[in-house]
C-alpha cells in the first residue's frame, strides 16, 4: 500500500538521509564525485533542507510502501501560475513498482488544491538522466534547456520540461 505524507522541519533528517542513497545513485555515472558532493551539500544538508522548507517555500511529501519510506517530491511556487517539481526521487528496490508516478500525481494534486486554475508545473532533468522518458511518458514535454551555473565551477545540464495542468 502506497501512502504520502507532507514532511515537516521534523523529517528533514529522513530526507537527508533518503537523498544520501537515491541521489548518489541516480547521479554516480553522470557527476564526478566532487561535483556530486558539492551538490549534497548545497541541496541535502540539513542546514540547506531546513532553509528550502522554513524559509524558500518547498514543500516536500514523502512516499511509504507499506509504512517505508520509498521516495520524496518537492514543490515550490515560482510565479502566479508557475510551480517548479523541484524533486522527485524513488528509492533503489522500491523503483519498478509505480511509486514515481503517484508521487508525480501528488505533486499536481498539492499544485491543484492550492491553484486550482489552470497553471504549469516544470521540473529541470539532466540531460543524461535515464529518467527523462519517463518525464515524457507522464505527458511533460522538453521546452528549453540550459547549463545552469550552480557555483564552484559546476553546471546542471538539462532540459526544462513542463506540463500545463
Amino acid at each position: 500500500m502506497f501512502t504520502t505524507q507532507r514532511a515537516t522541519t521534523n523529517h528533514i533528517q529522513l530526507i537527508h538521509d533518503m537523498a544520501q542513497v537515491v541521489f548518489r545513485d541516480t547521479y554516480r555515472d553522470i557527476l564526478s564525485p566532487e561535483q556530486m558532493e558539492y551538490m549534497m551539500e548545497w541541496m541535502y544538508s540539513i542546514d540547506s533542507l531546513r532553509r528550502q522548507i522554513e524559509e524558500d517555500g518547498h514543500v516536500y511529501y514523502i512516499g511509504y510502501y507499506d509504512d517505508k519510506p520509498c521516495g520524496y517530491i518537492s514543490v515550490e511556487q515560482q510565479g502566479d501560475d508557475l510551480f517548479h517539481l523541484q524533486k522527485i526521487y524513488v528509492m533503489p528496490g522500491f523503483q519498478g513498482k509505480g511509486i514515481g508516478k503517484k508521487l508525480f500525481d501528488k505533486a499536481i494534486e498539492y499544485i491543484k488544491s492550492i491553484h486550482p486554475t489552470p497553471c504549469t508545473m516544470e521540473l529541470n532533468v539532466n540531460r543524461n538522466n535515464k529518467a527523462l522518458q519517463f518525464y515524457e511518458h507522464l505527458g511533460m514535454k522538453k521546452v528549453n534547456e540550459g547549463d545552469f551555473h550552480i557555483g564552484n565551477d559546476y553546471y546542471m545540464c538539462d532540459y526544462i520540461m513542463a506540463i500545463d495542468i
